[in-house]
């Protein structure tokens, strides 16, 4: 986590050793999934079954919850207001059908974390084989990478048999392109391929060395540079990891090629909501600025907000960035859209210097001749100056100084809360403090307290974005993001008006752009029911992913708890859908030899995965049968005597 590491470093001058990410998988496809692949494939190759196959491939789709993610267009019901099938018309069943199996190829091929790194560990054969398999996707054959594994071990027995360079240079050599009988050199498109693979072959193999560099930093001594991220986002510049990580030149941001994708993302996010919204454009758009996929990503996220609000970064010769300069409207063509920025406290801390080109900017925009029809920035600050607020053009929110966190995933692990509501209210009151070059007095870099205007932005914003900046981390691993993302989408819906129509406040939609996917040309831009949807079926609730963590002893069995209380977090504050609770008890809870080995190997974390079950049924989040419940607190129980049991052992 290099965004971490600055502040360590800047703080204590403290040396960060980085290591490893875990190796990855691929998803695959499992019990009813698998089952709907075969009934999907079987009915696509057949002609005279197919409308046999209908009930069964839509029932299939309905246990496993797959119908939000490919949605029908087909509305034919019979008398008892249920969805008729036979009725619906062969080629608008088969596009559907078309849809679904593309969903299901894009669900087995997604990437996972596949349990933990150990530090200093050698990765086996098979890991190296998953790393390549990863990084290269479908650009070399698992047989070709395979074949790059074992060179690399005969690369190394020569290596150590010869000190001759010369001799090591021509077993190389032959090996890749072959006794050629005519003395020409025979070499095909895939060779660099192979160079690249066989160079990250032997830079993984060097995970040996983080323990070195850990020995070293303790030792006081020299620990060589390099930068942190990860493999596939990053490139072969991470490697090998035992080094100590640093990050970017802030005075850059955004790159060139964050400055493109950012354009792009914030393109596809004012498509999808005006789709949405009857061809209107979104008043404020409420964008999360992390330390973490900043770094990682070189400024993606600050790209998208000046794309929002118009605007573009200027740089000086030594492309430095030195303004965001407004877009003329004639040259955008649409309203400016407002941003609340909701900074990380690392972000703060760490690009000071963006911070105070992000303030002048809106401070710029809120003062532009301008209609304020055409610019949204200007008016929201005249409707917040109509009422006597100070320093309405403030945008830039984050907790007080000195501060970090939002506190809902305090909150949320205790179970201390009454309404999701609440949640949301915890988030604003961390939240309330402007930053950027017009705020702190006396010279001193502070915050101010503004809540009215931050309850202005609140109140107009129609939609959040959130980046994930690796396939290590994804919104259902880590406590971070419902804390923040989803409290963030809480506290603007206590804000809306009622509808009439639905007796409800109206929903704010989350967008989440995965920085590690899509390629130049495009950015996915997802809904975050979607992709949480996406992440649950493809690791949590994953035997494949399930059982790589039970490998990892107390360590793994932790990392299921933290997803499990993840998962009520999300609940709380946007949907998570009734057939992941239900698999999630089945896969953890109610399969009795996992849950015997995740109460072995942490009594403690299987004791919070059947209490975040219970409680999700308590509150409303999941319904289920009442012999579950009752399997379900009995194993609580017995959770409970076990942990205090291991308890008064230590006495």
């Amino acid at each position: 986590n290099p965004s971490e590491s600055i502040l360590a470093k800047r703080r204590g001058y403290g040396t960060l050793v980085s290591y490893n990410v875990p190796p990855y998988g691929r998803a695959g496809l499992y019990l009813e999934l698998a089952n709907l692949k075969d009934l999907v494939n079987e009915y696509r190759s057949g002609e005279d079954s197919r409308s046999d196959l209908r009930d069964a491939i839509w029932g299939s789709c309905e246990r496993a919850g797959i119908t939000a993610d490919v949605p029908y267009n087909f509305s034919v019901e019979n008398s008892e207001g249920e969805l008729d099938l036979s009725a619906v018309k062969v080629e608008d069943f088969d596009a559907w059908v078309a849809n679904l199996s593309n969903y299901l190829v894009t669900l087995e091929e997604r990437l996972f974390s596949s349990g933990l790194h150990t530090l200093g560990g050698q990765p086996t054969d098979k890991e190296l084989l998953s790393y390549l398999n990863a990084y290269f996707d479908d650009k070399l054959s698992v047989d070709e990478l395979e074949e790059v594994i074992a060179l690399s071990h005969e690369t190394h027995k020569s290596t150590e048999s010869s000190n001759s360079f010369l001799s090591w240079l021509q077993s190389f050599a032959d090996n890749f392109m072959g006794d050629n009988s005519d003395g020409g050199t025979q070499t095909s498109d895939d060779e660099p391929l192979k160079d690249e693979a066989l160079k990250i072959v032997e830079l993984l193999k060097r995970n040996t060395e983080e323990m070195d560099g850990v020995v070293t930093a303790l030792n006081g001594g020299y620990v060589k540079p390099c930068p942190g991220g990860d493999l596939l986002r990053d490139g072969t510049s991470v490697l090998p990891t035992g080094r100590n990580i640093h990050a970017l030149d802030p005075y850059r941001m955004p790159s060139e090629g964050a400055w493109a994708r950012g354009q792009r993302a914030a393109e596809e996010i004012l498509r999808q909501h005006q789709d949405s919204n009857n061809g209107a454009f979104p008043e404020t758009i409420a964008v999360t600025l992390w330390g973490l996929d900043t770094i990682k990503t070189r400024g993606e996220a600050i790209a998208i907000v000046l794309a929002l609000v118009g605007a573009r970064p200027v740089k000086e010769g030594t492309g430095r960035t030195v303004n965001f300069e407004l877009v003329p409207l004639e040259e955008l063509g649409r309203p400016r859209v407002d941003v609340l920025a909701s900074l990380s406290g690392i972000f703060r801390d760490s690009f000071a210097n963006v911070v105070d080109l992000l303030d002048d900017m809106f401070e710029r925009a809120s003062i532009a001749e301008e209609s304020p029809d055409m610019n949204y920035i200007k008016k929201h600050c005249l409707d917040l100056e109509a009422t006597g607020t100070e320093r309405p053009a403030a945008r830039l929110f984050s907790n007080p100084p000195g501060d970090y966190g939002s506190m809902v995933n305090e909150v949320v692990g205790n179970g201390d809360w009454d309404e999701t509501e609440s949640l949301g209210e915890i988030w604003r009151g961390r939240n309330t403090y402007a930053y950027g070059r017009s705020e702190g007095g006396g010279g001193v870099r502070s915050g101010t307290a503004r809540p009215e205007v931050l309850d202005k932005l609140l109140s107009t914003t129609e939609r959040v974005v959130q980046e994930i900046d690796s396939v290590e981390y994804g919104l259902t691993d880590i406590q971070e993001y419902y804390s923040n993302t989803g409290a963030l989408k809480k506290a603007a819906e206590n804000r809306k008006q009622l509808d009439p129509a639905t007796g409800a406040k109206k929903k704010v939609a989350v967008s989440i752009i995965e920085a590690f996917g899509g390629s130049d040309d495009k950015v996915p831009v997802k809904d975050v029911e979607d992709v949480l949807r996406m992440e649950y079926r493809s690791k949590f609730l994953n035997p494949k992913w399930r059982d790589a963590m039970l490998e990892q002893g107390s360590g793994g069995a932790y990392e299921v708890s933290q997803r499990m209380t993840a998962m009520v977090g999300w609940a709380a504050t946007a949907e998570v859908d009734n057939f992941v609770f239900d698999q999630a008890a089945e896969r953890y809870a109610l399969d009795e030899e996992v849950a015997k080995r995740l109460q072995k190997n942490n009594p403690e974390a299987f004791k919070n995965v059947v209490r975040r079950l219970l409680e999700a049924n308590g509150r409303g989040m999941w319904s289920t049968d009442d012999e579950t419940i009752e399997k379900l607190r009995q194993l609580y129980s017995d959770a409970d005597d076990l942990v205090e049991q291991v308890a008064s052992s230590f006495g």
